[in-house]
């Protein structure tokens, strides 16, 4: 694979040459199209990546004002996991925090590479109204019982995500919607200054995928799952045969996020 370094003289000689920001990156892509066919699941090929790629700056166009290498890295990385970024499958996004591109994981891309893994025989989370029928309780005998109302009304009061192993076991977690909250009030500083974050536009969505890596931190799972919950709301610099080796530089000073798509939820 090309090093970072050669990759950014392409840029900037790329940026010489007068192309426009779009013409540059897919002339880049291209150019990068064996190195990114190696790195690739079997399931996806590099075009195809590049196809997805110009179809998330035309529906994003903040995405090519970000830095290009910040951008193929956050690409490479949604290909390494085998997840497609900015697409109706609500599976992993390239998304513009200030001058750079984060990569995060949708909780259905979330979903789909913990059932991939082969551990799991269902995984799903869900919201909880105060019209449901609800209990749950831990201890030697877990259990969770969730009736949904036909009619709920309001918010949600809380989120859970359960997990069923193929060998029979299974755990749950349930959060209130304050507990939810202090979570993203602590670890997102675009909650913290009230600015436009997925935490304000998809609320339900990244509410889901908070219990889900919650229930996924104590659960079984393979050196490969695990790289998948690191991988999540990074920004990275260098592009990598295994961009897990590549160091997170998120700045979370930089709270200028692009609002990712609904997303709902999938029955496993």
């Amino acid at each position: 694979m090309a090093t970072t370094n050669d990759l950014k003289a392409q840029i900037q000689g790329q940026v010489q040459q007068g192309l426009t920001p779009e013409q540059s990156l897919n002339k880049l892509l291209k150019r990068m199209g064996p190195q990114i066919q190696r790195a690739l699941p079997k399931h996806m090929d590099a075009d195809r990546i590049a196809r997805i790629a110009l179809t998330a700056v035309r529906a994003t166009p903040k995405l090519l004002e970000c830095d290009q290498m910040s951008f193929l890295a956050a690409l490479m990385q949604s290909a390494q996991l085998g997840v497609e970024p900015n697409t109706g499958l609500g599976q992993a996004y390239l998304i513009p925090y200030g001058k750079q591109v984060q990569f995060q994981l949708g909780y259905k891309g979330l979903i789909d590479l913990a059932v991939r893994s082969g551990q799991y025989k269902a995984i799903y989370a869900h919201e909880v109204y105060k019209e449901d029928e609800f209990s749950f309780a831990y201890g030697l005998h877990k259990d969770l019982v969730h009736v949904p109302s036909t009619n709920p009304e309001g918010e949600p009061i809380g989120y859970y995500a359960v997990y069923h192993l193929k060998n029979g076991g299974y755990d749950f977690v349930y959060w209130t919607r304050e507990r939810i909250d202090k979570h993203a009030q602590k670890f997102s500083q675009a909650v913290q200054k009230g600015s436009t974050s997925p935490w304000k536009t998809t609320y339900d969505a990244m509410a889901k995928k908070t219990v889900l890596k919650e229930v996924l931190k104590y659960s079984p799972k393979s050196i490969e799952l695990q790289k998948v919950v690191e991988a999540d709301e990074t920004i990275k610099n260098e592009v990598s045969e295994d961009m897990s080796d590549v160091i997170d530089v998120t700045d979370y000073s930089i709270i200028e996020a692009e609002p990712v798509q609904e997303e709902k939820i999938i029955e496993q």
